[in-house]
């Protein structure tokens, strides 16, 4: 699922609020109503709550074409999400650079 709308994002919505982005992960429900889709953004500066709302325009669009591709009957809710990861790690590394300057 994730290669897919991966590849529908880069290929076929061309909404100019959705810059580069790394699809990072998608979390799906047990019972498979729910999709969870973890993005991060390529270019530092980039609006994640611009980008987030590309996004969730393009989320219908996005759903049938994940029904039409994967065959499934029941296609699940999608829900794009920002991954905190990487700024976490960001930060942690600007604390270190920090402690490591000040010896």
């Amino acid at each position: 699922m994730l290669e897919l709308v991966s590849e529908l994002l880069s290929r076929e919505v061309s909404d100019p609020r959705i810059g580069p982005i790394t699809l990072t992960g998608v979390e799906v429900s047990k019972d498979l109503r729910r999709a969870r889709i973890y993005f991060t953004l390529l270019s530092p500066g980039g609006d994640k709550a611009e980008v987030l709302s590309g996004l969730k325009s393009a989320t219908g669009y996005i759903r049938g074409k994940v029904a039409k591709e994967l065959k499934l009957r029941l296609v699940p809710t999608i829900e794009f999400v920002y991954d905190e990861t990487q700024d976490h790690a960001q930060r942690i590394e600007d604390l270190l650079q920090q402690v490591k300057k000040e010896r």
